[in-house]
């Protein structure tokens, strides 16, 4: 089974962290939806190129 936890920062060290200020929470957010998009744009493609390869 793949950990979850894979980061090697110090219980401490994160609870003593200042929290996220809502622009960086904004920025972090628009970043990993940008991603997943790009993501499910190359699935879609891929499967839109397969389908057309079946019907050939």
């Amino acid at each position: 089974m793949k950990s979850n936890y894979s980061n090697a920062a110090q219980l401490k060290d994160l609870m003593t962290a200042p929290p996220m200020t809502a622009e960086q929470h904004a920025q972090v957010m628009r970043k990993r939806i940008e991603q997943r998009r790009k993501v499910e744009e190359a699935r879609d493609l891929k499967r839109a190129i397969g389908w057309q390869l079946d019907k050939r």
